[in-house]
């Protein structure tokens, strides 16, 4: 997997108690590296780093990106040979009760991370992670790649689109003849076990489902590119190989790749929760305000970039994405002890489908 890159390697890992991170941090262990966690406590109960035992297994370091003589200490402390920053304020209708919080966090926060990798004098690859909402989104039928335009209509989309401009000049400026070489990975709408956030449609049909309550819709027509939160952190972790590969060419790696599904992925939401209920079976009823904050309802990603650079190419299609995320969700249910395992047996099958459609980077 991935050319062995982790096995041995020290991983420092911004996020690591969030939803992405924690399943990124589980399967770095997985394939041998030292993890080096940086985050704030969990955010949410039940959290997913602690259902999976992270703070045995990684060293578990809470600290805040807005701390920018922190995140030095801590990033030139650990030493790493790959650099993952997750950290983020990463939600769209949060961003307009906390704006300021969300631009300190997702600008700034950006910026403190990649000011500490220009002190770092030894080699090391870096993916600065920011969201499909960085583009300047004209909700038309049309796939955005990485030359559009970038922007964003709320405070969580717009603090995006800064964080990839930050890191491009950051890139630039100080980067050139460095032994760090940074790319960026734009990914949104992941689903999978263990997402607990709020004003998220999946945990939100979870919740429903748990209480024996119809689950709320509140944009029933708004259209995503769903996809397993596998999918974009196998991304993640071929691009950071890719890039710490000295004998390849790291220059056209050292920019910004979209990681997404096939566009037969782009369901709507009342579709999504359709596919959800025939796992677990339930009820919906529409929640739509006509006075809600604006929320993006056509959004797809190219990426031909990633399939053309990186031979990368999502493996699991909507309704398996769909249905190993509601069998995390009903097992755990039903036994909280089994997390960790079902976790690791899904990142193993995850890997035996990718392998078996001769993915790269589960080939090498």
């Amino acid at each position: 997997m991935f050319n062995q890159a982790f096995q041995g390697k020290t991983v420092w890992l911004s996020g690591h108690t969030g939803f992405k991170g924690a399943w990124l941090a589980r399967w770095l262990v997985q394939l041998g590296a030292r993890v080096h966690g940086f985050a704030q406590p969990p955010a949410t109960t039940p959290a997913i780093f602690e259902q999976l035992g992270l703070e045995k297994i990684i060293t578990h370091e809470i600290g805040d990106v807005r701390d920018a003589v922190a995140v030095k200490k801590s990033l030139l402390r650990a030493q790493p040979d790959f650099v993952f920053h997750l950290a983020a304020q990463a939600l769209v209708r949060y961003s307009y009760d906390h704006p300021l919080e969300t631009y300190a966090t997702n600008v700034m926060g950006t910026a403190h991370v990649l000011d500490a990798l220009r002190t770092l004098a030894k080699p090391c690859a870096a993916v600065i992670v920011t969201t499909d909402k960085c583009y300047e989104n004209r909700e038309r039928d049309y796939a955005y790649a990485e030359e559009d335009h970038l922007g964003g209509h709320d405070p969580y989309s717009s603090s995006k689109g800064a964080a990839e401009i930050v890191t491009s000049a950051y890139r630039r400026s100080f980067f050139g003849r460095s032994p760090v070489h940074i790319a960026t990975a734009r990914a949104g709408n992941v689903i999978g076990g263990g997402d607990w956030a709020l004003d998220r449609i999946v945990p939100d049909c979870i919740r429903s489902l748990q209480r024996g309550e119809a689950i709320p819709i509140r944009n029933k027509t708004a259209t995503r590119p769903w996809q397993h939160v596998l999918e974009p952190l196998s991304g993640y972790l071929w691009l950071a190989a890719s890039l710490a590969d000295h004998n390849a060419a790291s220059a056209p790696l050292a920019t910004a790749f979209n990681f997404g599904p096939e566009k037969e992925a782009n369901r709507t939401v009342v579709e999504l929760v359709g596919e959800v209920l025939k796992t677990w079976p339930g009820r919906w009823e529409d929640r739509s305000d006509p006075h809600a904050v604006h929320e993006a309802r056509l959004l797809m990603l190219s990426t031909a970039r990633a399939k053309k650079t990186l031979h990368w190419r999502p493996t699991w299609p909507f309704e398996t994405a769909i249905a190993r995320t509601v069998v995390w969700y009903r097992e755990v249910d039903q036994n909280p002890a089994v997390a960790e395992a079902l976790t690791l047996r899904q990142i193993a099958e995850y890997q035996s489908t990718a392998r078996a459609t001769n993915s790269a980077w589960a080939n090498q």
